[in-house]
């Protein structure tokens, strides 16, 4: 939609236009989250969903959406190359959104576009039903929208778009609409330090998280891309050196997350004690038992790191989840870092009273 949205300004401005939009993907698919296509009450079609597969289907919904003035939902699944029905020869599916965009919403339209333009985070919320009512979200604010805001937020501080809401709201009893968070803004990062079985694992769960993955080390025959197929970058540096280089080419920010996982000296405590220097970086995270971190916070004293940076440093790393292997101990440092930075208690929800969307 980003690459339409100065188009679309100027398609509704001379009418009413239906806009169809991919809200949701599962498994493999031609377009991702957010892809836009629309259609004016000319017949004009600009954009596509699909790459052909399913244009005709959503053309003839956004007939509809603009004749009735209701927005209507379209899912499309696998579909036989030879067969007659509509659907999508990747094996994958997406669920479409197809709603009317009238002139009142021009406003809104040139609202996130100047935001857009400015380099400012935003997200454009929309409810999945006939209404198809529109609220700009943006960081920071704590305008209330049918019990989904703190959600969409959360989705705007990730980088990523997404779907929320779809249940109750234990505040009044009432439901919560079902919304999809189209956000306007880079991905927050993770940067992992290592090149071993634990960067591996943490670096998939990273990547479900929405973060965008760096793995970084200085060992040129581990850090490979073979070894780490979800990381979206794997970088051979030093780790400290390299972060030094993002922080002063502007690419950290307050949502920046560094884990160190080397278990080797010579590499982590550099890369803590650079992590630490910088008051932007959102949560740093050092592997290791309690003797490691121990030995390690004393060679970090030495190194000049003083004791309220020190205290920033979550170290040994992860929830208490008994974990073991790789994958379970990538489940308890990423909980841990949902918890920390989204200001829950990381308890058992059955052992708390109140709301659970706080």
């Amino acid at each position: 939609m980003r690459a339409m949205l100065e188009q679309l300004i100027a398609l509704v401005g001379r009418g009413p236009v239906a806009m169809a939009r991919v809200v949701d993907t599962t498994g493999p698919g031609p377009r991702e989250t957010g892809a836009a296509m629309i259609v004016t009450a000319d017949g004009e079609v600009f954009g596509s969903l699909s790459g052909g597969c399913v244009e005709a289907a959503v053309v003839e919904s956004a007939r509809q959406v603009l004749a009735t003035g209701n927005a209507v939902t379209d899912r499309f699944g696998y579909s036989d190359g030879d067969g007659l029905a509509v659907g999508l020869t990747c094996g994958g599916e997406i669920e479409v959104f197809v709603e009317p965009v009238p002139k009142e919403r021009l406003a809104v339209l040139t609202a996130l576009q100047a935001r857009i333009a400015a380099g400012d985070p935003v997200a454009l919320a929309t409810r999945l039903d006939t209404s198809a009512e529109w609220q700009l979200i943006r960081p920071g604010t704590a305008d209330a929208w049918h019990g989904v805001d703190r959600d969409a937020r959360a989705l705007l501080d990730a980088g990523r778009s997404g779907i929320v809401g779809a249940d109750e709201c234990e505040a009044d009893s009432s439901p919560r609409p079902r919304v999809f968070v189209h956000v306007f803004a880079t991905p927050a990062r993770m940067i992992l330090a290592g090149a071993n079985d634990f960067v591996r694992a943490l670096s998939r769960t990273g990547r479900q998280l929405g973060y965008r993955v760096t793995v970084v080390d200085a060992r040129e025959t581990f850090a490979t891309a073979a070894r780490f197929p979800s990381a979206h970058e794997v970088v051979v540096d030093w780790p400290h050196r390299y972060l030094r280089t993002e922080h002063e080419a502007g690419r950290i920010d307050g949502r920046t997350v560094v884990c160190v996982l080397t278990h080797d000296t010579k590499f982590d405590v550099p890369m803590i004690a650079a992590a630490l220097s910088i008051d932007d970086i959102a949560f740093v995270g050092a592997l290791g038992s309690r003797r490691t971190h121990a030995e390690r916070t004393e060679r970090l004293r030495a190194a000049g790191v003083t004791e309220s940076r020190l205290a920033r440093l979550k170290s040994p790393l992860g929830l208490d989840l008994n974990a073991h292997t790789p994958d379970e101990t990538a489940i308890s440092i990423a909980a841990q870092i949902l918890a920390e930075r989204g200001g829950g208690s990381a308890r058992p929800l059955e052992r708390l009273n109140g709301p659970i969307h706080r």
